[in-house]
């Protein structure tokens, strides 16, 4: 799946609100910064960490909900 398909597709998961987008990959992003395991059933080495956690967020292997509520 290519980047745009990714971004297009998480971002009708959140509503198509770029700003919840941009916090929920963020949030993510320093999880799996932090030493969180990614949820994606492919090789994730040489892929950056927001890079994992749009395409977790585009797969609905996140809970939004929780990411959000978490950074308030």
């Amino acid at each position: 799946m290519r980047s745009e398909e990714v971004a297009a597709k998480a971002l009708k998961l959140v509503g198509d609100d770029r700003y919840m987008l941009a916090l929920a990959v963020a949030k993510r992003a320093e999880a799996l910064a932090g030493g969180a395991k990614s949820l994606l059933d492919i090789d994730v080495t040489k892929m950056k960490f927001a890079d994992i956690a749009l395409r977790e967020i585009a797969e609905g292997k996140i809970a939004l909900e929780g990411i959000v509520e978490a950074a308030k």
